[in-house]
């Protein structure tokens, strides 16, 4: 599992409007990487417009925004055009990135047991090492968190 002062797991994500990005492409910046389970759910859709529009308060400290979910490069312009985001949505299809980032995990949901993505958010300095971890986000007051973290690097 990923771990705060390990490096992060390698990744390659398609996005909807910045071609293919990768740990390797972001070396030298700080980014945050955050995991959320379903493109335009309730929690899901707050969270990325939460983020967008403190986008360029995030800009200003020289941090991208990356959400990652396990939905398609199409349905995410989708999800991007119907609530006017501004931060880039990674399509993690196969799962790989949520599995090295140790976010694929058993849920339980009214007692039924299944596989899905826990929403988690990672911070990553220009070295490519973990500097902050949050999991089981609550999505209140979350970006505001992030912010502040992203700000004290």
């Amino acid at each position: 599992m990923t771990a705060i002062g390990n490096p992060a797991p390698n990744f390659t994500l398609s996005t909807d409007t910045a071609g293919d990005i990768s740990l390797s492409g972001l070396k030298g910046k700080k980014f945050v990487l955050y995991f959320y389970p379903k493109d335009d759910t309730p929690g899901c859709t707050k969270e990325a417009i939460g983020f967008s529009e403190r986008i360029g308060d995030f800009g200003t400290l020289g941090v991208t925004v990356i959400g990652v979910s396990k939905d398609t490069v199409a349905k995410h312009g989708k999800f991007r055009t119907k609530h006017d985001l501004t931060v880039i949505l990674g399509a993690d299809e196969d799962g790989a990135t949520c599995e090295a980032f140790g976010v694929w995990v058993e849920k339980n949901m009214y007692g039924r047991k299944y596989m899905g993505i826990e929403r988690a958010t990672f911070l990553i300095d220009e070295t490519g090492t973990v500097r902050d971890i949050w999991r089981k986000v609550k999505v209140k007051d979350h970006v505001d968190a992030v912010y502040n973290a992203a700000a004290a690097l």
